[in-house]
C-alpha cells in the first residue's frame, strides 16, 4: 500500500505538468491583453511596453513557461496582476468558502443520496423506490442554477428564514456562517446526490441478489442486520467511488454556485482573473484544482482497502 500511494505521488508530477502546459498556452494565446485592461484605453505606447516588460509579457512565450515551472518548483505561483499581492496569499484567503461549500455540499449528497439507494433497493418495485428514483431523477434533470433561485425565492425573499447571500467565516461566527451556507449548499448536493442514490440503489440490488446475502436470511438474521451490515459494507466500495467522483464534480459546481450566492471563494476568483487576462491567478486556480482532484482520486483508492481487505495493491 506504501509503495503504491508513493507510486501515486510521483505520477502526479507529470499530469500537474500537463495542466499546467495546456492552461498556460491556452490562456495566453486567447484574445485581450491584460496590460491593457490594467492601464485603460487612455495608457499610452510606451506605459505599455514598460508595464509588459516589467511583468515578462515581452518574453517568448516558451521562456515565460519554462520561467512559471522555476517558480512553481521554489512554491511561488507568481504574483496578481490586479489584486496586487501573491497568488498563494489571494488563493488562501478564498479557499475557505469554496472548501466549507464544497464538504458541506458533499455532506448533504451523502446523507441524501446513500439512504435514498439503501431504501429503496431494501423494497423494490414498492412505493418507497419510485417515489426515490423519481427524486433522483428530477434531482439529474433540474439545473442547480435554478434551484438556487428557487430556494433564494422561497426561503430568503419569501420566508424570511436565510440570508439570500454572502459569507461569513466559521472561525468567526460558526452559527452565522453555517445559516449563510445552508441554501448553497443544500443546493449544489441535492443535485448531486441523485447519481449517489441512484449508483446505491444498483449496487445495492446486485449484492442483495448474491447466495451469502441468502444464507444470512437463512440463519435468521433480521432483515436490517442483513441489508444495512451484509450487503451494504460489500456494496460500498462502488458507492465510495462514486462519492469520490461527486466530490470532483462539486469543486466545478461550486464555481455557479459562488456567483449566485455572492459567495467570494475561488470560483469567483477565477471568473474575476479569466476576465481581466490575470494569468498567474488564473494557473495558480487550475493548478489547485487539479492537484485536488488527483488527490480525491488517490484518497479513494486508498479507502478502498480499508472497506475491502480482499482489495490489495501492488
Amino acid at each position: 500500500m506504501t509503495l503504491y500511494f508513493v507510486r501515486r505521488l510521483l505520477a502526479l508530477i507529470p499530469v500537474m505538468a500537463v495542466v499546467v502546459t495546456v492552461v498556460f498556452f491556452i490562456i495566453h494565446l486567447i484574445p485581450g491583453d491584460p496590460v491593457s485592461v490594467m492601464l485603460g484605453p487612455d495608457a499610452t505606447t510606451t506605459q505599455v511596453e514598460e508595464t509588459r516588460k516589467a511583468l515578462g509579457l515581452d518574453r517568448p512565450l516558451h521562456e515565460q513557461l519554462f520561467r512559471f515551472y522555476g517558480r512553481i518548483l521554489r512554491g511561488d505561483l507568481g504574483r496578481s496582476y490586479f489584486l496586487d499581492r501573491p497568488v498563494t496569499t489571494a488563493l488562501w484567503e478564498r479557499a475557505e468558502p469554496t472548501i466549507v461549500l464544497t464538504l458541506l455540499s458533499l455532506v448533504v449528497a451523502v446523507a441524501i443520496g446513500v439512504p435514498s439507494g439503501i431504501i429503496a433497493a431494501a423494497y423494490p418495485r414498492s412505493i418507497w423506490d419510485r417515489v426515490l428514483m423519481l427524486g433522483a431523477l428530477l434531482g439529474v434533470c433540474i439545473p442547480g442554477f435554478w434551484l438556487s433561485l428557487n430556494f433564494i425565492y422561497l426561503f430568503s425573499v419569501r420566508l424570511g428564514w436565510l440570508p439570500v447571500a454572502g459569507y461569513a467565516s466559521f472561525f468567526v461566527d460558526p452559527v452565522a456562517a453555517l445559516r449563510y451556507m445552508v441554501l448553497p449548499a443544500t443546493s449544489l448536493g441535492l443535485n448531486q446526490s441523485a447519481l449517489i442514490a441512484r449508483i446505491s440503489r444498483s449496487c445495492m440490488l446486485d449484492v442483495l441478489q448474491q447466495d451469502y446475502i441468502r444464507t444470512a436470511r437463512a440463519k435468521g438474521l433480521s432483515e436490517r442486520i442483513v441489508v444495512y451490515i451484509h450487503a451494504f459494507r460489500n456494496a460500498l466500495v462502488p458507492v465510495v467511488a462514486v462519492i469520490g467522483i461527486t466530490m470532483t464534480i462539486l469543486i466545478g459546481g461550486a464555481v455557479v454556485t459562488e456567483i449566485v450566492f455572492n459567495i467570494p471563494g475561488l470560483g469567483r476568483l477565477i471568473i474575476s482573473a479569466i476576465l481581466r487576462r490575470d494569468y498567474p491567478v488564473v494557473q495558480g486556480v487550475v493548478l489547485v484544482t487539479a492537484a485536488s482532484y488527483v488527490l480525491i482520486n488517490l484518497m479513494v483508492d486508498m479507502v478502498y482497502g480499508f472497506i475491502d481487505p480482499r482489495i490489495r495493491y501492488y
